[in-house]
């Protein structure tokens, strides 16, 4: 059994996704409760909402002024503070001891009746509630990356999650004017399962000297009508994040998610993409 009336979402991690998820709750109206383990990322996750919202009003695409959409989130560093909220979204890293141990402190804080959702890209939704009393109320809410910006959410169903679960997930992320698809618990779900390895082979396309990157990417983006090609979209995601998931995925599904010798030699090389300014091209 889960809430059907929505007023309140909590979020688990301040980071890119957790802030970007909090950020988009705060401008469809909703009061958000922004958890972290420590101060410090809850003040940076305030540091990156506020830029993102001064760039959204720019281009006059918020529905409320930058002010009353960030007074909507409350930040914090105590799970408890969560124990009011009617959904909880957790963003923490993709690691599964790490989610396994978010809910269960979720459960320990929350009331049985309130939906846990993680919005891991890769991670069994099963394996993460499993030895929680109630499995049944946990779902996937994989939100794409920048979250303000993309329009998808893609809801995962895990092998005890109930259909008024899923129902509620697909409310709640539609009401963030998102639009939903719905995947079974399969190892990579619908989107990294068919973009990993589509990452992976443009960065071996570019490392094989089959063109440069700025046709590869060209060719993508014209030839597929997508809005970037792999290597920057590579980039913009990541590419730690890139080849975790891959990684993840090799080890579910075989050989041909093997991460790319040029991810991995990026990522051990700290060129992560934008966020560092720097990965297969060059930021401000």
């Amino acid at each position: 059994m889960v809430r059907d009336q929505i007023d309140r979402i909590g979020v688990v991690g301040a980071g890119t996704m957790g802030g970007g998820i909090a950020q988009v709750g705060a401008t469809y109206g909703y009061d958000i409760v922004m958890r972290d383990v420590e101060q410090s990322f809850v003040e940076g996750g305030f540091e990156r909402i506020a830029d993102s919202l001064e760039r959204l009003a720019g281009r006059d695409a918020l529905p409320a002024a930058p002010d009353t959409i960030r007074e909507r989130i409350t930040g914090t560093t105590d799970t408890a503070a969560l124990s009011d909220c009617d959904v909880v979204v957790e963003a923490a890293p993709e690691e599964l001891k790490i989610k396994r141990d978010v809910f269960a402190d979720l459960e320990d804080a929350c009331d049985d009746d309130i939906l846990l959702a993680t919005n891991t890209s890769t991670i069994s939704i099963t394996s993460i509630a499993a030895g929680l009393e109630h499995p049944e109320r946990v779902v996937g809410l994989h939100f794409m990356n920048p979250v303000p910006i993309m329009e998808g959410v893609e809801v995962i169903v895990g092998e005890k999650t109930t259909d008024e679960a899923v129902s509620l997930a697909h409310e709640v992320a539609q009401s963030l004017e998102k639009t939903t698809w719905e995947a079974d618990d399969k190892p990579g779900f619908v989107t990294n399962r068919i973009l990993m390895p589509w990452i992976n082979e443009g960065i071996r396309a570019y490392d094989e000297g089959v063109a440069s990157k700025e046709d590869i990417d060209t060719g993508m983006e014209l030839g597929t009508n997508v809005p970037m090609g792999p290597l920057t979209l590579a980039d913009h995601i990541g590419l730690d994040i890139c080849l975790h998931a891959s990684e993840t995925l090799a080890e579910e599904l075989g050989d041909r998610y093997t991460p790319a010798y040029l991810l991995r030699r990026k990522v051990e090389a700290g060129d992560l993409g934008k966020k560092t300014g720097e990965g297969f091209y060059e930021y401000d």
